[in-house]
């Protein structure tokens, strides 16, 4: 069973690797032939794309009472997302950052983590136990309502240049069907790798509390990882770093928001200040290293990682 369970887990990253490089490619084609800038494309349908694995654990842990798997994703999720996939990315091939996204699209990823950090944080701010209610929620969907707001105003009014159409890997109708082929068997084999690995950690006993915060927040971030990555190798920089921006935004405000409003609110006493603090930190690091030089250095990148690493050591030990 140990090694079927390998050999899929193999299969799952390989086909997770392979999908990413294609999303890239005919997201990349879809903009160029569509003439919309590749930052949209990145911040819409990659990233509520990619979110499909956060968003179907967070309405099945509501639902079932599980109230801390559903933080942990999503807060899990914000972190990697920062600190180790634009790290990694980062290490890779630096990462430049346009003046629009400085200005924009970073700014916005702080106040959504700013907000998050004050809706959970109750016991700082009003003296009761931690936890979200139908009220925070709407101030999360409000804000993503003012994150499409942004969107709807980009796409109607920046102008995009005319004139002959660079050449592209794919024409637009071969873009729309690679970019939604790519989307399916991104989330599958996301799901594969999950699955697979949290069996193979149960094999050889590792413990619940490592495979929550590994195997499946970390599993359910490969799409963001190998994405971003991809697009950072083929310097196709918009598309990395707007991933990245969407995605945390989607958890915050829909994977968390949209069923707390649905299901009621709840308190959670595992997830708190240095947790929510973690993840504001991560997103003001991102705009501040994306606003110096208007690049993300590989130094940068180091750091995030190591910021990343010494977090996942304290979560360990306390």
């Amino acid at each position: 069973m140990l090694a079927l369970n390998l050999i899929m887990l193999v299969i799952g990253l390989v086909a997770l690797v392979k999908a990413s490089d294609v999303f890239v490619d005919a997201a990349s084609s879809f903009a160029t032939r569509m003439r919309v800038p590749k930052m949209l494309v990145a911040l819409t349908i990659a990233a509520f794309g990619t979110c499909a694995p956060e968003l179907a654990i967070s309405f099945t842990s509501i639902a079932t009472k599980n109230v801390d798997m559903t933080l942990a994703n999503v807060i899990g999720s914000c972190i990697v997302n920062i600190l180790l996939i634009v790290g990694i990315a980062t290490i890779v091939k630096p990462i430049e950052v346009k003046e629009q996204t400085v200005k924009r699209e970073l700014p916005l990823l702080v106040l959504v983590s700013a907000a998050f950090f004050f809706v959970l944080n109750d016991s700082v701010f009003f003296g009761r136990n931690n936890g979200l209610g139908r009220w925070d929620a709407v101030v999360l969907l409000a804000l993503f309502g003012l994150f499409m707001l942004y969107i709807f105003f980009a796409v109607h009014v920046k102008k995009v240049r005319r004139g002959r159409l660079p050449k592209t890997k794919y024409t637009t109708g071969y873009s729309i069907v690679y970019i939604i082929l790519s989307l399916i068997t991104i989330a599958l084999a996301a799901n594969i790798v999950v699955d697979n690995a949290v069996a193979v950690a149960g094999e050889i006993g590792i413990s619940q509390k490592i495979i929550a915060m590994t195997a499946i927040v970390i599993g359910t971030s490969l799409p963001e990882l190998t994405m971003t990555v991809g697009a950072s190798k083929k310097g196709e920089f918009d598309l990395a770093v707007g991933n990245i921006i969407g995605t945390n935004i989607f958890n915050i405000c829909i994977v968390l928001g949209l069923p707390t409003l649905i299901f009621g609110g709840y308190e959670s006493g595992s997830f708190g200040i240095v947790d929510t603090l973690v993840v504001l930190i991560a997103a003001i690091t991102y705009y501040v290293f994306g606003r110096s030089n208007k690049k993300l250095t590989r130094k940068e990148g180091v750091f995030m990682v190591m910021l990343f690493v010494a977090y996942y050591v304290y979560i360990m030990i306390v």
